[in-house]
């Protein structure tokens, strides 16, 4: 059984503003496109500073950050919140993803 969930802060997601206006246009959620670039690392809360600051030292990490944090609040469950502190379930994609168009 899961016992932990995953909190995220919507304001904190890396997305390019360019990404973020074609999504709206074409009425895309960019959780859900396909993208490059990006890595995800889960670290206990005490060593996050030191963590951050180690990948910001490669020019691949300079804009690394938080994005969020490991919580008991809703176990087994990606939850984020939004800018007006509204939150919402990001559920696991229904379909096919769309394909990364280069």
């Amino acid at each position: 059984e899961i016992e932990k969930g995953v909190q995220l802060l919507e304001n904190s997601l890396p997305i390019e503003k360019q990404v973020a206006a074609a999504c709206e246009i074409l009425g895309l959620d960019p959780l859900y496109v396909a993208n490059e670039g990006v890595f995800v690392v889960i670290v206990d809360k005490a060593i996050e500073a030191e963590v951050l600051a180690l990948m910001r030292k490669d020019p691949k990490g300079q804009h690394a950050i938080s994005v969020g944090e490991v919580t008991a609040e809703h176990p087994g469950k990606v939850v984020m919140q939004s800018l007006i502190g509204g939150k919402r379930i990001v559920s696991p994609l229904i379909g096919e993803q769309l394909p990364r168009i280069c």
